[in-house]
């Protein structure tokens, strides 16, 4: 499958936590979402806001950095928000459960390099960058034709 992409600039963190929301209303279980980039690109800010906007009622949704998994009742759904930056290996992702949530949660997955070949197929791929002041470059991929419909809605 060809991988479609593009990038979009997101001027403060305002526009990183809409972005987010949008997002969030067009994910259904069983999605994985891939949140790379460096410390304090603003991957969890993201997580948080999306996850914030798919609560029946608002909780406070602190990092997973050292839970490693935060797991969160989202009405038809759970949604699984996962900080791997101190995994030492891919196996430690089955004793957290994770891959069993792959198939009907939704997944917001940091520092998803440290899934080596658990990887899911068809994750959403999103890379955040810094760029100046409080801005960032969001770079989207997927190969998924499942996502086309959904990206379209989520960007408009």
């Amino acid at each position: 499958m060809p991988a479609r992409n593009f990038t979009l600039t997101l001027p403060d963190p305002d526009a990183t936590a809409d972005c987010a929301r949008r997002l969030g209303a067009v994910l259904r279980p069983g999605d994985t979402v891939l949140l790379t980039g460096g410390l304090g690109a603003g991957k969890t800010h993201f997580a948080r806001a999306l996850i914030q906007s798919r609560l029946p009622v608002p909780e406070d949704v602190p990092s997973p950095t050292f839970t490693l998994v935060q797991v969160y009742d989202a009405g038809e759904t759970e949604i699984w928000h996962a900080d791997l930056y101190r995994l030492s290996g891919p196996d430690e992702v089955i004793e957290l459960g994770l891959d069993a949530a792959f198939e009907d949660a939704i997944c917001l997955v940091e520092w998803p390099d440290r899934l080596g070949d658990m990887m899911p197929q068809g994750a959403l791929d999103l890379t955040f960058a810094p760029t100046e002041d409080d801005a960032r470059t969001l770079a989207v991929r997927w190969t998924a034709d499942t996502w086309n419909d959904r990206i379209t809605a989520w960007t408009r």
